[in-house]
């Protein structure tokens, strides 16, 4: 038995395709199979169901992909001690972001954090919050940046910033005219949302206050993946949806005038940076942090005050 055909049962267990554990893996799919053939040769089991698509692991597989996975973790552990131990910040770095957060965050931080730290190999993809729960419990990332408290025992939740909501209303809507908005005068008649999944969506809905059961059209229902399209929904159609702080920075002029502020203390998220209680990484996560931290507009707070109101979203 060896750790490549460990790291092979585990590429097959995740992709439930022989085609694109090879791919990742960077071997060809006739290797791949042959090792995992030895593997359940020597072990006597068969490890994988072929007969199913996607492909399953057996009642005997799954035990042995959980200790595998176990193992692959155990021996990553080694270079990074040692990576800790020689006194550099290096290593590969696997950080998650929420999709709301993604457009608006990433490039405050990716560049100067590449250009400070270039023995580290950052990598950074999107997911939703539970995606990114998901893959920090099987440790296929490093850490997420979320909207937290996540109330997940297993992780550490170190917070980033407070980041105020505020309302983006079309200027044929009544509430457009006010100066600041109470979270009383919102109805769903007029609101756009994201579409589930999203925690942002969940946030706004207990901001409102409301069950969702409707749209700004009575004959119309749209839901975003995107805060961009909500934006233009707003400008271009009718209605109003809401926004994190960031979202607002790079509007037009125009645009700026259909932002809303909320009345205090203000609806607000608090995002962090989150990882795994058995985490040895934390020179890249001190780093990821104070870098954010420092690029942050002067108008995020780091710091909870008394005028912001954290929305949970679970």
């Amino acid at each position: 038995m060896t750790l490549t055909q460990l790291e092979y049962v585990v590429a097959v267990n995740k992709h439930r395709h022989f085609g694109k554990a090879a791919k990742e893996c960077h071997v060809t799919q006739p290797t791949l199979s042959m090792q995992l053939q030895k593997l359940e040769d020597e072990l006597g089991v068969i490890l994988f169901d072929r007969s199913k698509s996607p492909i399953l692991p057996t009642s005997d597989g799954e035990k042995v992909v959980k200790q595998a996975q176990v193992v692959i973790k155990e021996y990553n552990r080694i270079h990074t001690i040692l990576e800790d131990n020689n006194g550099q910040i290096s290593g590969k770095f696997r950080l998650a972001v929420i999709p709301t957060l993604a457009a608006y965050v990433i490039p405050l931080f990716a560049k100067k954090f590449a250009d400070l730290y270039p023995q580290v190999e950052l990598i950074i993809e999107e997911f939703k919050t539970e995606e990114i729960i998901d893959l920090l419990d099987r440790e296929e990332i490093d850490a997420g940046i979320l909207v937290t408290p996540l109330h997940e025992g297993a992780l550490i939740e170190r917070v980033l910033f407070y980041e105020p909501f505020h309302l983006f209303v079309s200027q044929d809507h009544e509430l457009y005219k006010k100066s600041e908005i109470q979270e009383s005068e919102l109805s769903d008649e007029s609101l756009w949302l994201l579409n589930e999944g999203h925690c942002f969506r969940a946030q706004v809905l207990k901001v409102c206050s409301m069950n969702f059961d409707g749209g700004s059209y009575k004959n119309l229902r749209f839901e975003s993946g995107n805060l961009e399209t909500l934006k233009n929904l707003v400008v271009q159609s009718s209605g109003y949806t809401l926004l994190p702080h960031l979202a607002t920075l790079d509007l037009s002029a125009a645009r700026k005038k259909m932002v809303k502020p909320f009345r205090k203390p203000v609806p607000t998220r608090e995002v962090s940076i989150v990882y795994g209680r058995t985490f040895l990484k934390e020179k890249i996560i001190d780093a990821l942090e104070e870098l954010i931290v420092s690029v942050l507009p002067k108008e995020i707070h780091s710091h909870k005050g008394e005028e912001l109101s954290v929305v949970e979203f679970k």
